[in-house]
């Protein structure tokens, strides 16, 4: 075997333990903290809904900042230098946000405290420019820093969002682990399918100029891989209150 194969197949190994491990923790802290009664949401009808989505925030806390990194450096080849530290904190304020909306309390001042962490990012980034006197390529700092806090805390906020969310009734949509594992599953299995999908029947080119090894053929595999897989996980959303018909899935 391959010491490059071998490495990918140890390291992904320890990783995907890594995962399961945080997505159990997601799912029974939860379940502890709704056997204590911790009912945030004073649902009327419905069980205590228990504190969702430890295990995922703990997740994405540790990895946004390599996936900042890895984002300046694309970022870099176009000349755009995003503040890495900056652009880490922001993305992780993000994610803590969508952590903290499914406390009553803390909704009340949800919108305000998304907009705070926006502005707090942007001028964050205009005074480390100016910490070092220089206004040469401010603006490109500035936007730059912006936009990989976005990119990466924006699409970590909605993955948290769907996690957190509680419904005030039983038979209404509410995040669970579930939830999280089938997004995983689904978007995993739409690069799979693609990629074999376009090496058995790959003909016709689909944006040559972007990426010349993707096909049209691989691009249909991958979305009916995708659909088969979330058919297959929406028998295990929230059942039994709440039932996800497998054509939505």
């Amino acid at each position: 075997m391959e010491q490059s194969l071998k490495n990918r197949l140890t390291f992904g190994s320890m990783m995907l333990a890594g995962l399961l491990l945080l997505l159990w923790v997601d799912h029974a802290v939860q379940v502890w903290t709704r056997q204590l009664g911790w009912n945030h949401l004073r649902t009327p009808d419905g069980p205590p809904a228990g504190i969702a989505g430890v295990g995922l925030l703990v997740l994405l806390l540790i990895v946004l900042p390599p996936a900042t990194l890895e984002l300046a450096t694309l970022f870099a080849a176009e000349r755009v230098q995003p503040y890495r530290f900056i652009s880490a904190i922001g993305s992780g304020l993000l994610v803590i946000h969508a952590f903290c909306m499914q406390f009553r309390k803390f909704q009340l001042y949800s919108t305000s405290a998304l907009a705070f962490i926006i502005v707090f990012t942007m001028l964050f980034a205009a005074l480390r420019r100016a910490w070092i006197r220089q206004t040469h390529e401010a603006i490109t700092h500035m936007a730059g820093t912006v936009l990989a806090t976005l990119y990466l805390g924006g699409l970590a906020w909605f993955l948290m969002a769907l996690r957190v969310k509680q419904s005030y009734r039983a038979d209404r949509y509410s995040g669970s682990t579930m939830i999280i594992v089938m997004i995983l599953l689904v978007v995993k299995f739409t690069d799979v399918g693609a990629y074999f999908g376009g090496r058995a029947f790959g003909r016709h080119k689909l944006i040559p100029w972007l990426s010349p090894a993707k096909t049209w053929e691989g691009l249909l595999c991958g979305l009916l891989t995708a659909a088969g897989v979330g058919a297959v996980c929406a028998s295990f959303i929230n059942p039994p209150s709440f039932h996800l018909d497998w054509w939505k899935g």
